[in-house]
This record gives C-alpha cells, sequence and structure tokens, in this order.
C-alpha cells in the first residue's frame, strides 16, 4: 500500500513537472497533429450525423437515435479533451470553473460510449426476441429516457469530485489552473473511486452485450422464420463488443501512464514523449475509429456517408477549378 502511495505522490510531480517544459517547436507539432487528427474524424462523424438527419427514418428509429447520440458525444469528447491536452502542453491556465465544467463535459461523453452500446444491444435484443413488443418498448420517448439515464450514470463521478470540492473548499472555482484532471482532483480516494466507477461501468456493459449475443443467438436457432433478422442482430451486437473492446482500451489509459513512468524511472522527458503516444493511440483513436466503423458497415447508413462525403469534395473540387 506505501508503495502504490509512493508511486501516486511521484506520478503527481511528473505531471506537474509536465507543465514546466518549454513550449517549441516540437510541442506545436505535437498540438497540430492532435489538433489536426481531431477535426479530421469530427468532420467525419459530422458527415455522418447529417446523412441521419437527412431520411425521417433515420431520426425516428431509436436504433439510429442511439448511434447519432454515440457520435454526437463522441465527437464532443474530442474536442473537449484535445482542447485540454492542447492548453496543458502550451502552457494555459485557465479558472478552475472552466476547468471543470470542461473536465465535466469529457467525463460524462467519455462515459457515454460503452453505456449507449449495452442499450443498443439491449434494443437489437428486445427486436429480435420479443419482435411483437418491440415497437411498443423501442420507442422515441423510452429512447429519450435511456439517453438520460446514460448523461446521469456517466456525471455522477465527476459531479460528486465537484461537490466535495465545493464543499471543502467554496473558492475552488476561482482558482487558476493548468486543466487537467489529475490537477483539479487530486486525493487519493478520488482516483479510486474513478477506477472503481470504469471497472464497474465496463463490466456491466460487457455483461448485457454477452447476454443480449448469447439470446440472440439461441433465438436465431430456435425460430426458422426469423433466421435472417436474428443473424444480423448477432452481427452487430458481435460488433458492439468489438466497439467495447476499443473503448477498453480507453479505460486502460490511466493504468498504462502509470505503467509507463514505472518503466522509464526518473527519465521525465521519456515520460512525456510516451504520453503523448499514449494520448494520441489508446485515448484519441479508438475513439475516431468506433462510430466511423458501425456507420459504414450498415447498409442503411453507408450509401448516404459516402454520397455526401462525395458530393462535399466534389464542391470543394468545382469550387478550386471555378477560381
Amino acid at each position: 500500500m506505501a508503495e502504490i502511495n509512493s508511486t501516486n505522490v511521484q506520478l503527481a510531480f511528473i505531471y506537474e513537472q509536465i507543465y514546466r517544459v518549454d513550449f517549441g517547436a516540437v510541442t506545436g507539432i505535437k498540438i497540430a497533429v492532435v489538433v489536426l487528427m481531431t477535426l479530421f474524424f469530427v468532420c467525419i462523424n459530422c458527415i455522418m450525423l447529417f446523412a441521419l438527419r437527412s431520411k425521417t427514418a433515420f431520426y425516428e428509429t431509436p436504433r439510429y437515435i442511439l448511434f447519432a447520440h454515440m457520435l454526437l458525444s463522441d465527437s464532443i469528447l474530442l474536442l473537449t479533451t484535445t482542447a485540454m491536452y492542447a492548453m496543458s502542453l502550451a502552457l494555459v491556465s485557465i479558472a478552475k470553473g472552466i476547468c471543470s465544467l470542461l473536465v465535466l463535459i469529457s467525463n460524462c461523453t467519455f462515459q457515454n460510449a460503452p453505456l449507449t452500446l449495452a442499450v443498443m444491444s439491449l434494443e437489437r435484443y428486445v427486436a429480435i426476441c420479443f419482435p411483437l413488443r418491440h415497437s411498443s418498448i423501442a420507442t422515441q420517448r423510452n429512447t429519450g429516457i435511456a439517453l438520460g439515464v446514460i448523461w446521469f450514470f456517466s456525471s455522477l463521478n465527476v459531479m460528486s469530485d465537484l461537490l466535495y470540492e465545493l464543499i471543502t473548499d467554496p473558492n475552488h472555482l476561482f482558482k487558476i489552473t493548468f486543466c487537467t484532471r489529475q490537477k483539479l482532483f487530486v486525493t487519493k480516494w478520488q482516483a479510486d473511486k474513478a477506477q472503481v466507477f470504469d471497472v464497474l461501468y465496463f463490466v456491466s456493459v460487457a455483461l448485457i452485450i454477452i447476454f443480449t449475443y448469447i439470446r440472440i443467438m439461441i433465438t436465431a436457432m430456435s425460430v426458422s422464420s426469423n433466421k435472417d433478422s436474428a443473424k444480423k442482430a448477432r452481427r452487430t451486437v458481435l460488433l458492439h463488443l468489438v466497439q467495447l473492446g476499443l473503448c477498453l482500451t480507453s479505460f486502460l489509459y490511466g493504468i498504462i501512464e502509470k505503467l509507463l513512468y514505472l518503466l522509464t524511472g526518473s527519465d521525465g522527458s521519456l515520460f512525456i514523449q510516451l504520453r503523448y503516444l499514449n494520448f494520441l493511440i489508446i485515448l484519441i483513436l479508438p475513439r475516431c475509429l468506433s462510430p466511423l466503423i458501425y456507420g459504414l458497415r450498415d447498409e442503411a447508413v453507408r450509401p448516404l456517408f459516402q454520397y455526401y462525403f462525395c458530393y462535399g469534395a466534389n464542391k470543394v473540387k468545382t469550387a478550386i477549378s471555378v477560381h
């Protein structure tokens, strides 16, 4: 236990050192890579959202409402997380009140993805196992309630931290700090609580997806008239399991960061470089790919996405040729 506490203290010290490095060309390139990568995938998500808004059937169908919510949440997560990381690299200090809002938004959208995947799997489970009740269960109203529940549970962790900070320090929101979660909530019990929430969410979602996959398989084998629909639903739920695996890599971000510190020892500069790669590959990239994989696999969404993506590209080419 003393060893763990010592590691946490040393890691906190490294975080302090990160914000004292000089802002140079390398740091500028790092920020540019992260920002450009984020903006590219956010644009892709926006095109997919526009495709979903182009047909009434999409924003009236629970499955596509949930998919649109996942796209929106991942886009907000990419923007807020990238903004916070870029500010930390550029040595920008802001009020803790603004930082707390950014951390709350990024944490909520971070937790939203696996919870949304669980609800999407449950929707497919109802569609195949209870087809006669699907239209009465999977309604727009119930989908809206499910999204409200998702946002409530995803905000519990950070909201409890914010309430604790406000009770113990009423001037908390007015202090100036570099905006990272590690700088905002530094006590050991808060870090432990965050890990408990992450594990709880992941295990719960994994159990739900595995349960729905097994139930859909059983239904597919027992009901011959609905085998094609069940086969598609089984593949969709299996894809949700793959997406959950991508989400898991994001959950491992903090653990990998601590392991990197232990491996690099006292070499702070090497730790900073590896921390950047960890942020880019483990935290950002999976959230960029997950909605893209799901959207391009969907037979209804893919043609519309290709049309709007190529249409936008053609408009740009036409404008360039005219000028």
